[in-house]
């Protein structure tokens, strides 16, 4: 058996533990504030996007393009900087990534085209991609894994916040000056993080790390990602067997094997594959994805629900989610203040994901009829139990770890939580079209349409007519201009809205079902280990963490 290194205290692995409290809230201010910055641009953006594509010349292709550039490179970019961040320490990685955000925020706002709102936001997504791994791995950095938890919480709830303000302030913007606005709104906030992080932040990194890249692992990684991103994303406009959608996600099927095989040779992993070896580790991360399908897919489709069903405007339909908001942002600061209360996480983990199971079995219950009160109880509950899935999953993940391991697994943590909640949106999308072609005809009949026009409407909806395009001519005006259907527009609307609610209701059975998953594994998976306080001794991660798994990556 070999001698065990001498153990070492926390503050002496971590040197950020020895800052003033002072100093520590100056620093989490400044991370809250760049955490809002991100957080507020994917929300604030899509209010504006019909207005850009209007006066830029836009097609629906580019439309998507918009979004998918900033997702593909925030994605992709992600695991890098929290790998680069334990090589390099989190304050320079930061200061790069805020920096190429803000350029890019500064680039979009002057774009000409489409072709350069694209290539701009693409850019901005590369800033993007650091800010949110290395700001939850700053927080590891900051605080014993017994205190993470109270600050931890607040992540999930400057997102909340965020989802409110955005689609506000983003209509404000647009409508009073002028959409460039979106985008030059984050130099200021920008700045002001930019100053607190070079001020006050220490550089903090891994002991004497290597600096031996895995250029090879890296270029197999972000090829993998982008066809599994784009395969994900093109699935909402074709269908499985097309090549732009099965065949990139062969591809991607393909590459990751060759993936695993790098990272089980090279020195210096970009995703270090030991780590899966940690029990806890490994069922977090797969927890995660997990229940990352469950909530993304399942709440996809309410803002449309709100937009087509109640005919509301994008910013109304935004502010009818609230309740849900209301949820995440209380349980997320509850939950990670009782893990620091109580030193225990699993039980708050399989309660939560008890009550987001319930949530969203409630929501399978959608109807054009549903009570606007019942429906905002729904999404409370479901809000309730998604909130500390975002805070106790991070203190879990950095809780199983050494320090030298921090940021790439916390940059692991963020990537398959977005990577679920992709995976979880091209399912239902492929879910929610095929209900509502089969329940389409039914409903109509149920709405009092003779079988005939039923049969018509169903015929003309399978043939591409789009009957449920949020925005442009209302519903009734374009079944009015239909002579068949003289006399039947009210059926027919009533009929569309409720074989639209039920395919919506239908989706979120995908989502319980990913829950429920989620739930069984951290039920059997997880297994609480004591969380360090302060002057505390560290030893392995995998006494941290508690059992470690049969060796799965042996190289």
């Amino acid at each position: 058996m070999e001698p065990r290194a001498p153990e070492a205290s926390l503050a002496e692995l971590d040197p950020a533990l020895q800052l003033p409290q002072e100093r520590k809230i100056e620093i989490l201010v400044g991370v809250l504030l760049v955490t809002f910055l991100s957080a507020l641009d994917q929300t604030i953006v899509g209010v504006a996007l019909p207005r850009i594509v209007g006066e830029l010349g836009g097609t629906n292709e580019l439309y998507t393009w918009v979004i998918t550039s900033y997702l593909l490179t925030a994605t992709i970019t992600g695991v890098f900087y929290g790998k680069l961040s334990d090589i390099y320490g989190r304050r320079l990685m930061l200061l790069f990534g805020v920096s190429v955000f803000l350029l890019g925020s500064f680039l979009s706002a002057l774009s000409w085209s489409m072709e350069s709102l694209i290539l701009f936001r693409g850019i901005q997504g590369v800033g993007a991609g650091a800010i949110f791994p290395i700001s939850l791995a700053i927080i590891g950095d900051l605080f014993t894994p017994r205190e993470r938890g109270r600050y931890q919480g607040l992540f999930g709830a400057v997102f909340g916040v965020a989802s409110i303000i955005g689609p506000l302030l983003g209509g404000w913007l647009t409508d009073n000056l002028s959409w460039h606005w979106i985008f030059l709104v984050n130099l200021p906030i920008g700045a002001v993080t930019l100053y607190i992080i070079y001020r006050y932040l220490p550089s903090v990194h891994g002991e004497q790390p290597t600096r031996d890249l895995d250029y090879l692992g890296g270029l197999v990684f972000a090829v993998g990602v982008v066809f599994l991103l784009l395969g994900l994303t093109n699935k909402q406009t074709a269908d499985w067997t097309d090549v732009s959608v099965g065949g990139f996600l062969l591809i991607a099927a393909a590459l990751t094997p060759v993936f695993l095989f790098i990272e089980s040779r090279v020195a210096e992993p970009i995703v270090p594959l030991e780590l899966f070896r940690n029990r806890n580790y490994a069922v977090t991360i797969l927890a995660t994805f997990l229940a990352a399908i469950g909530f993304f897919g399942a709440i996809i489709f309410l803002p449309r629900w709100f937009q087509f069903v109640q005919g509301v405007s994008p910013t109304e339909s935004g502010l009818q989610i609230l309740p849900l908001l209301a949820g995440v942002i209380i349980s997320s600061i509850v939950a990670g203040a009782l893990v620091s209360r109580t030193g225990k996480f699993k039980w708050i983990l399989t309660g939560a994901l008890a009550i987001m199971s319930v949530g969203i079995l409630l929501f399978t219950g959608l109807g054009a009829r549903t009570d606007l009160p019942l429906l905002w109880g729904w999404m409370f509950l479901a809000g309730l139990g998604v909130g500390p899935t975002l805070s106790v999953f991070t203190i879990v993940i950095q809780a199983s770890v050494p320090f030298s391991r921090l940021g790439v697994a916390t940059g692991n943590l963020v990537f398959f939580r977005q990577i679920g909640g992709s995976v979880g949106l091209a399912v239902v999308g492929t879910i929610f079209a095929e209900s509502f072609a089969s329940r389409l005809q039914p409903s109509l009949v149920e709405a009092g349409v003779p079988a005939q026009q039923a049969a018509a409407v169903a015929a003309m909806s399978a043939s591409g007519s789009d009957l449920t395009q949020v925005g442009g001519m209302s519903l009734p005006d374009q079944l009015a201009q239909v002579p068949a259907l003289q006399g039947l527009v009210d059926q027919v609307v009533a009929g569309i809205y409720q074989a639209f609610s039920l395919a919506i209701g239908d989706t979120f059975w995908f989502g319980l079902a990913a829950t429920l998953v989620a739930l069984v594994v951290v039920t059997i998976g997880l297994r609480d280990v004591p969380l360090l306080g302060r002057g505390e001794v560290a030893g392995s991660s995998e006494e941290l963490a508690g059992e470690v798994l049969p060796t799965a990556f042996a190289g």
